[in-house]
């Protein structure tokens, strides 16, 4: 009896896998819709709400971009396609410590920003002095991190402003501001979150961005007809004028030619008298 539930039961194990199906994982617009990967599920809505991570690198195709990880939630299933939102990004720790070395001072900061469409991201940017800092120094320094990402947040969309930072432009602009006051060695934005997602919708181009960019015409091609006509006229006068030019020059080589004869002629004949003058 034993034996035959055994059996029975083994029947009635089916294999789960084949009742799966696989799904790519794209990117948002503003990181080129690019493919992330693919996952599997045997139902649509148990995809929703996972994470997947990749570096900018894979995106990119930059080799000095793999030190930036980037955190993608699936949000929308469309066929067999996984549509992902940006979540969050942040600088692998090896990086970091490249960074900080001894007798070096690193100030960090922690920003809740709200961006121009009502999104609200925290983000955690650092600086790394040349030399170690005071106190009022560092919170100098802090304020104008806090400042610059405040306001680079308010003036664009959470989608562009998560570029900007992943870009280094928001890095870039902290340096600048904050080179005055201290001379700071390196700014980043260590890590990034999104909070709360866009309250209102605003469309941006980002096909453009990411287009390849079109040959450019040659100096054939940017030619009109009327030019082409203009052209092929010139080069036919052009003709006829040196055809023109050969007879004359031909006319005007043969007397040069029989002058230089009667003068050889000539001499011949001088040298001739002057041996028989002298005999």
């Amino acid at each position: 009896m034993a034996k035959a539930r055994s059996r029975s039961a083994a029947r009635k194990i089916k294999d789960k896998w084949k009742a799966k199906s696989w799904y790519q994982v794209q990117a948002p617009a503003h990181f080129g819709n690019a493919a992330l990967g693919e996952t599997v599920a045997d139902e649509q809505q148990k995809l929703i709400g996972r994470v997947s991570e990749t570096t900018l690198q894979e995106l990119t195709g930059d080799f000095k971009q793999m030190h930036v990880k980037l955190a993608f939630k699936i949000n929308e299933i469309q066929g067999t396609i996984a549509k992902t939102d940006f979540v969050g990004h942040s600088l692998t720790s090896d990086y970091i410590r490249r960074m900080t070395r001894r007798n070096h001072s690193k100030i960090d900061a922690v920003v809740d920003a709200v961006t121009k469409d009502g999104a609200k991201i925290r983000v955690k940017p650092f600086a790394v002095s040349d030399k170690r800092t005071k106190t009022a120094q560092e919170a100098a320094v802090r304020q104008v991190m806090v400042d610059e990402i405040m306001n680079a947040a308010k003036e664009v969309t959470l989608n562009r402003f998560v570029r900007n930072i992943v870009d280094g432009q928001v890095a870039a602009r902290i340096f600048k501001s904050a080179k005055p006051i201290y001379p700071v060695r390196r700014v980043e934005v260590n890590k990034t979150q999104v909070l709360r997602a866009p309250q209102v919708e605003i469309e941006e181009d980002w096909a453009a961005e990411f287009a390849e960019p079109e040959s450019e015409p040659t100096v054939e091609e940017t030619e009109t007809p009327t030019e082409a006509a203009e052209g092929e006229a010139a080069e036919e006068s052009e003709t006829a004028e040196s055809a023109e030019e050969a007879p004359e020059t031909e006319a005007e080589a043969e007397p040069e030619a029989e002058a230089e004869t009667e003068a050889e002629e000539t001499e011949k004949a001088e040298a001739e008298v002057t041996a028989e003058a002298k005999e």
